[in-house]
């Protein structure tokens, strides 16, 4: 990254004029508090530790802004819902923090062109940029409080990069899906799990694989079982959608 160059006892240099001039682009103001959102781009891959032994990365922030996000969402579908129930606004919350959506939404907003990592591009781990998302929404909240981050996220990543007319009407809880078509065809369904340790990553990537009547339909992976099921029962629901009987 050209604003972030690497000294030798590890740390980072930062252009401050680069960088802020690029996050101004992604969040649309200017702030005098820049090392908070300098750390909501450092991914624990690339972490440093300071002479008073913190580490420096973005893992924090990325827990506090996950907690952030689902509140700023709650609230807004509570708003824009009056009618609904908890089920229909749990559902559409869950649709809209899924990981390949916010990572989606991460490279749309260019968090990708910001993200400091030591991750190869091929990884198994595909998260990054969703990471750094919620990361930044932590930073957000810290440096300006609730109600600017929510307004902030609605206005310029929730409006400007999703539709939400879509996402009500567009079931994407493959794993349902995949259950609702076992129970109709009456076949055996099973998921067989892998856990590996990424040392690179420092933290446990699970693999699921989806089997049904002993032949496998798809494999995901993710940073839990219930995101890698996902990911294994959406390959497997684009098999079973051109399956039109019975399997053998």
């Amino acid at each position: 990254m050209s604003f972030f160059s690497l000294r030798n006892n590890g740390t980072y240099i930062v252009n401050k004029q680069e960088f802020a001039s690029r996050l101004r682009k992604i969040i649309g103001f200017r702030t005098t508090n820049l090392r908070i959102y300098e750390a909501a781009f450092i991914h624990r891959s690339a972490s440093f530790t300071l002479p008073d032994g913190q580490r420096i990365n973005n893992e924090r922030l990325e827990f506090l802004g996950d907690a952030v996000l689902d509140t700023i969402l709650s609230d807004y579908l509570f708003e824009k819902f009056p009618d609904a129930n908890e089920g229909f606004m749990t559902k559409i919350r869950s649709r809209i923090v899924n990981r390949e959506i916010l990572n989606q939404l991460a490279i749309s907003m260019g968090i990708d062109k910001i993200l400091v990592s030591n991750v190869s591009s091929n990884n198994s781990t595909r998260n990054l940029c969703g990471d750094a998302l919620e990361a930044l929404i932590g930073a957000l909240f810290v440096d300006k409080g609730f109600k600017k981050t929510k307004n902030l996220f609605i206005k310029r990543v929730f409006n400007k990069y999703l539709d939400l007319g879509q996402i009500v009407d567009t079931d994407t809880d493959y794993k349902s899906l995949v259950f609702e078509w076992i129970q109709k065809h009456k076949n055996n369904l099973t998921f067989e799990y892998k856990e590996e340790y990424d040392f690179k990553l420092k933290k446990s990537v699970f693999s699921a694989t989806l089997i049904i009547n002993k032949e496998e339909f798809g494999t995901g992976q993710g940073a839990s079982k219930k995101e890698a099921e996902q990911e294994a029962a959406c390959k497997a629901w684009a098999k079973l959608k051109e399956i039109p009987i019975h399997l053998a």
